[in-house]
């Protein structure tokens, strides 16, 4: 069974998906963690994180740089949205997102195309959206909680930028899948979020469909 959950920074997609996977039994791929590499090794590196070469070849980050602990920052959110609309970093990407989400038993992904590019055949899609007021106020609780300065209106003015950067691309824009199953969790607490999701895969996936014998 895959399960692709996609939506907006902060949104609580990640949580979601992390759940479900949990619950499901299956492995688990933050794809956003990919594009966040890639932009803080554009940093790294001295690159531009808008020019097409700078990123592609900041693609091939060591694995190692997924233990550094400023791939959270909002910063490197932005250098992320930035690199990822370069055509060429979604197709140097695309093919280890997909061996990770066709793999024997399935998976569970999250990130931004999952439904529409990365595994427009999964069992069960989601779109987990949330007002920019209340995902800002979740992002800057948890950056203050990291020590970061950011200001409540600094946050929500990045993620509109990045909201509208991330939805007007030309390759693999942020849309919901035409099936998915939109969640608006600007008024749910975590664990109502989660129980949603997971009601809502216990009735979609094939599995749980009554059986029908003849009389």
């Amino acid at each position: 069974m895959i399960i692709a959950v996609d939506g907006p920074t902060a949104s609580g997609k990640g949580t979601i998906a992390k759940a479900l996977a949990a619950h499901f039994g299956l492995p688990h791929l933050d794809t956003g963690l990919l594009y966040r590499a890639v932009g803080r090794q554009v940093f790294l590196d001295g690159g531009d994180p808008d020019d097409a070469g700078d990123a592609l070849a900041a693609c091939a980050f060591p694995a190692g740089l997924f233990a550094d602990p400023h791939l959270r920052d909002e910063a490197t959110g932005g250098l992320a949205s930035r690199v990822s609309i370069h055509p060429v970093v979604r197709t140097a990407l695309f093919d280890r997102q997909r061996i990770f989400a066709t793999q024997p038993g399935g998976a569970v992904l999250d990130g931004r195309d999952i439904g529409t590019v990365i595994a427009p055949e999964a069992d069960v899609k989601f779109f987990i959206t949330a007002s920019v007021e209340a995902r800002a106020e979740r992002r800057f609780r948890e950056m203050r909680d990291r020590g970061s300065d950011s200001t409540l209106e600094e946050i929500a003015e990045n993620l509109r930028r990045r909201d509208e950067r991330d939805s007007q691309r030309a390759v693999a824009p942020l849309v919901p899948a035409a099936d998915a199953l939109v969640i608006d969790t600007s008024a749910l607490g975590r664990e109502e979020a989660i129980s949603a999701a997971i009601k809502a895969v216990e009735i979609s996936r094939p599995s749980s469909q009554p059986e029908v014998t003849p009389d």
